[in-house]
């Protein structure tokens, strides 16, 4: 219970102390508002002020939230929908999901300050979205920006600074695990297309590249054992991108199978959390990914929204009469990526009662991931397109699934907004995504996902 100033102090120095990342405050009656908020201009705030006629914490909670106002810190308010007797100690279901909803967001907020941002080249092919703008990160998020250029993912491969033991392993898993469709390679022309050891040295050179990326972000004690002391201290970095396009994959075997499997929620280590990296560094895609993965603890697609397709268009091309919620909202949006989603879109892991979803990190089994793995072909990449070779992840997301998808933009003269719209994707009949697909640049190895919204 805090009375006054002298006991709100106390409790903020010992908050600070135990490294507390938000606050909520809890009060049947009237506190001294203002000597009793939480100052911390870097804390999530939340009050709840208790709905009961014998105590006036109501009373309390719209006070205190004007002094947040006045003084510029912001604070969320939470009050039940019911009356509750003075010796109800029980917390309302409504109550209840107000204070998760809160502590998600909070914890976010709590996670992400006083991480990085680690862009791995510069901007991509004129994108704005990779152009960073290290005030807003500074000053909305508490991050701050880092950045390497990609001659250092070649200095480590060529000195030998990664875990040689580790990318063994890597090597055998991938081996067993990833199918390689190679008669994809048809699209090459000959005179464009690798022999065997050009081949198998692709795939050492990509599995390479993510232990490296992985490691720039986050580090990897393994390196201080090899000597690397710096190396092993990586960026402190909970989402990064990759420039990738044009200078890199012009020359080298494009970022496709890192990117994938890094935003995928395992790798030949098992389960573990996602980890954040934008597709030619797009800043604004890749931080719209980390915070939906703090809020969900669920990996995150990054992908083009590449076409609408109504009701009528898709039965022009294809004969088929839409069905479902992709007729009752009116057609869908085709989301493609040039093969560097991550894996568990493709919708094939079920929950308890046998649905396709993308679960939290911490719940995707090992029969989870295996199918993750048997629904995803790895192609041989468009040597038109990635003069430097490498492989692309290919899969059809299957399932029915709710999905949000959001948006990050910075506007001039207004500053950072969100576009948020929920919806369901789609799974089309097998016969009529081909139609669709050949629509698209179907030689592209690409991975898709129908999204339908209710106000497309």
């Amino acid at each position: 219970t805090i009375g006054r100033v002298a006991e709100s102090a106390a409790c903020a120095e010992k908050f600070e102390r135990e490294g507390v990342g938000s606050t909520i405050t809890v009060t049947s009656c009237w506190c001294y508002g203002a000597e009793t908020m939480d100052m911390n201009p870097h804390y999530p705030k939340a009050v709840w002020g208790f709905n009961g006629t014998e105590r006036p914490g109501a009373v309390y909670l719209a006070a205190v939230l004007a002094g947040h106002a006045q003084k510029g810190l912001p604070a969320f308010g939470i009050y039940g929908h019911d009356v509750q007797d003075l010796d109800d100690n029980s917390i309302p279901e409504d109550v209840a999901e107000k204070i998760l909803r809160f502590a998600r967001a909070a914890q976010a907020v709590a996670t992400m300050r006083g991480k990085s941002y680690l862009s791995m080249g510069s901007v991509s092919m004129g994108i704005a979205g990779s152009i960073v703008n290290p005030d807003f990160f500074q000053e909305y998020l508490g991050m701050r920006n880092e950045s390497v250029d990609l001659t250092e993912i070649i200095r480590r491969m060529e000195e030998g600074i990664y875990d040689h033991e580790e990318y063994e392993k890597a090597m055998a898993w991938t081996e067993k695990h990833c199918k390689v469709n190679e008669g994809d390679d048809f699209k090459n022309r000959p005179e464009k297309r690798k022999n065997r050891e050009e081949k198998d040295k692709d795939w050492e050179f990509i599995v390479k590249m993510m232990i490296i990326m992985r490691d720039l972000m986050t580090g990897n004690p393994k390196l201080k054992e090899m000597g690397f002391k710096e190396e092993a201290l990586g960026h402190n970095a909970i989402a990064a991108g990759f420039q990738g396009q044009r200078q890199w994959t012009d020359f080298y075997p494009n970022g496709d199978f890192a990117e994938a499997m890094l935003n995928t929620s395992f790798d030949w280590n098992g389960a573990r959390e996602p980890y954040i990296l934008a597709t030619e560094n797009d800043v604004l895609n890749g931080l719209g990914m980390m915070f939906m993965k703090l809020l969900t603890g669920r990996a995150q697609i990054f992908a083009d929204v590449r076409t609408y397709w109504s009701p009528e268009a898709v039965k022009k091309a294809t004969g088929y009469d839409l069905e479902g919620v992709a007729k009752e909202n009116g057609g869908f949006l085709h989301l493609i990526n040039s093969g560097a989603a991550c894996l568990d879109a493709s919708g094939v892991a079920k929950d308890e009662n046998g649905n396709g979803v993308m679960k939290e990190w911490w719940n995707v089994t090992e029969e989870d991931q295996k199918a993750i793995m048997d629904a995803t072909e790895w192609c041989m990449a468009d040597n038109g397109y990635f003069r430097g070779g490498g492989y692309s992840s290919r899969y059809e997301t299957k399932a029915q699934m709710p999905a949000t998808m959001i948006r990050l933009n910075l506007v001039k003269g207004l500053g950072p907004v969100l576009q948020i719209a929920e919806g369901w994707t789609v799974a089309l009949p097998e016969e009529v995504s081909d139609k669709l697909w050949k629509r698209t640049d179907y030689t592209w190895p690409v991975s898709y996902t129908h999204l339908t919204l209710p106000t497309i």
